[in-house]
């Protein structure tokens, strides 16, 4: 457990940031070794399939985080004002509140995600992957649910590194399976998704047996009713479907994007699977500084400590921007060699050269992401959810018009472009916010 209320702004951003952009890494270099061995192991056109299964994976990982973020910063401010009895409370209300939302999810997707990637105009030739691989996600997505139901409550206390832990031994597990179920055992697309699923369970349990030997740090000391709580229940809703919805949006602006990617094609499709999941690991950096500075903002914002949270901002910044910078630079000089680590340039040259655009536009363009994470995470860790609710609306406008506009014209070319567009949206009502100084008001402890 960390207090981020006293000592050191940078020292507190970097230890919490830094044990969270390592568990990133690592859960972002095993979804890429999954890629790795689909793409050369079972095609191009099982890559493809699996990759149009995406935006529905991250649509549940959207909900859960909304929710389990939600929750997340009424704990921050609950343990940062050292308010125990709500926190406890807080904390068995979420619990429920999740596992209900897991069974709800669970079998939604398993019943209407061939219907849904249908309307998504997945190509015919890897429809049948594509349905193989996400009913299998969806039917055992409470993994990912438990987790991240765990990893937020430690965040929230100042605990960065145990969802570290966790996340290096689910990685490996993972690639562990990955190799048994896909080359051992021949399980083709069905085999990658156990090895995921299996991994994410383990991780969650995991998660929730250290919150269980450090329930005394949280101030459970064993009479607590374990049902939950109205008026916190209440409480993490409102705060969370904001947030859960902003998370939705953008993903639902993604699946909009991703039915036009598929429209160019399986080549296309598969260019854009692998550069995305280099995207999704470069930009951790970033997300891992501002997740550190959301959760430092709750925290002092508990006690009212404003003028920590303005020098907090100003030094997030540099560190964001500096990595942006060295970031941009790597991508877009080692694009094509990148790109080629999942595809191969002779026979898949339309591919390799669509995975290297994308990644050359969306990384010059990681300065503007650094901008609007750094603000958006000020005003999230403040408990102002509608202001950043409405920041993710505009940001999904911003992309979806773009996309649809200047596809026609530019091909896949005005696909790419408009995510650094709509990044560039989501900028300007954080900012705005945060200067007028109304984002104070919004405390939830």
């Amino acid at each position: 457990m960390k207090d981020m209320t006293k000592g050191s702004i940078l020292k507190a951003l970097i230890t919490f940031s830094v044990p969270m952009l390592i568990a990133s890494v690592f859960q972002q270099l095993y979804t890429l070794v999954d890629t790795v061995i689909v793409s050369r192991y079972l095609g191009a056109e099982v890559l493809a399939g699996v990759g149009a299964t995406g935006v529905l994976t991250y649509l549940i990982l959207c909900i859960a985080l909304g929710m389990a973020n939600g929750g997340g910063l009424i704990i921050s401010q609950c343990y940062g004002s050292r308010n125990y009895e709500k926190l406890k409370k807080t904390i068995i209300s979420m619990t429920w509140i999740m596992l209900l939302f897991a069974i709800v999810m669970s079998l939604a997707g398993f019943v209407y995600s061939r219907k849904i990637l249908v309307f998504l105009k997945v190509p015919e030739n890897v429809l049948d992957y594509s349905t193989t691989y996400i009913k299998i996600i969806l039917l055992f997505s409470f993994g990912t649910v438990l987790y991240n139901l765990g990893a937020s409550i430690l965040r929230s206390v100042g605990d960065s590194k145990t969802p570290l832990y966790v996340l290096i031994a689910a990685s490996f597990i993972n690639i562990g399976l990955d190799l048994l179920f896909v080359l051992q055992f021949k399980m083709g697309v069905s085999g990658a998704a156990y090895a995921t699923v299996i991994s994410q369970i383990i991780s969650g349990f995991a998660c929730l047996w250290v919150l269980y030997r450090k329930r005394a740090f949280l101030g459970f000391q064993g009479d607590e009713s374990f049902f939950p709580n109205l008026e916190c229940s209440k409480l993490i809703i409102t705060t969370s479907l904001p947030a859960t919805f902003q998370s939705c949006l953008i993903c639902l602006g993604g699946i909009s994007v991703q039915r036009l990617i598929n429209s160019f094609g399986s080549d296309v499709m598969a260019g854009y699977v692998a550069a995305s999941k280099i995207d999704s690991l470069a930009i951790q950096v970033i997300l891992s500084v501002a997740a550190a500075l959301c959760v430092f903002t709750g925290q002092n914002m508990g006690i009212g400590e404003f003028d920590r949270i303005r020098q907090a901002l100003r030094q997030a910044r540099v560190i964001m921007f500096a990595s942006a910078v060295v970031i941009a630079v790597c991508a877009y000089v080692f694009r094509f060699r990148i790109v080629g680590l999942f595809l191969d340039a002779d026979a898949n040259e339309l591919a390799l050269n669509a995975g290297a655009e994308y990644l050359s536009i969306v990384g010059v363009a990681y300065l503007i992401c650094a901008i609007m994470q750094s603000y958006q995470n000020v005003i999230k860790g403040a408990g102002d959810v509608n202001t950043c609710m409405v920041a993710g609306m505009t940001e999904l406008a911003g992309k979806i018009i773009f996309a649809y506009a200047t596809a026609p014209i530019l091909g896949a070319t005005g696909i790419w472009i408009s995510t650094p567009f709509s990044w560039a949206c989501g900028c300007i009502i954080p900012v705005v916010r945060y200067y007028s100084g109304k984002w104070k008001d919004k405390k939830l402890s």
